[in-house]
């Protein structure tokens, strides 16, 4: 079952190479990484196992501004996030938030239409990309 609002897509790769790869996408997008939380490792710091488990915090003011300026409370869910694990079939996944979901939940969804599409569209891009060998993959 996939909750409500979120993109959950598989990835080709284990959960470092994904958040890696997601991590590189982001940056030739021309938005910014903002913060690394491996959720793995804090767990492993309190004596507790979890499988690999790791959110990237990620945006670009010029497209979460106009959001925040029409709604403020969707900066609850700005800067973007994408979380990436793996799960008991050692399969890796990617989610992130849907961007037309987001306007939705906080009523930002009238007026904001291009730059809703566009963050969404640079969403997908991304985490194709992250996710998807293509011909210039080695593995």
């Amino acid at each position: 079952m996939t909750p409500d609002g979120l993109v959950i897509i598989p990835s080709s790769f284990d959960p470092r190479e994904t958040a890696n790869r997601l991590a590189a996408e982001v940056a030739a997008h021309g938005m910014t990484v903002l913060a690394r939380i491996d959720h793995a490792a804090a767990a492993a710091k309190a004596g507790m196992e979890l499988r690999p488990t790791e959110v990237l915090i990620f945006g670009n003011p010029k497209g979460g501004t106009p959001l925040m300026q029409k709604v403020q409370t969707i900066g609850i869910d700005l800067p973007l996030k994408a979380l990436v694990w793996q799960d008991e079939s050692a399969r890796t996944w990617l989610a992130y938030n849907d961007p037309e979901w987001l306007a939705k939940r906080h009523g930002a969804d009238t007026g904001t239409g291009a730059v809703i599409a566009a963050m969404a569209a640079a969403l997908r891009a991304v985490a194709k990309k992250a996710t998807t060998r293509d011909n210039g993959d080695a593995n």
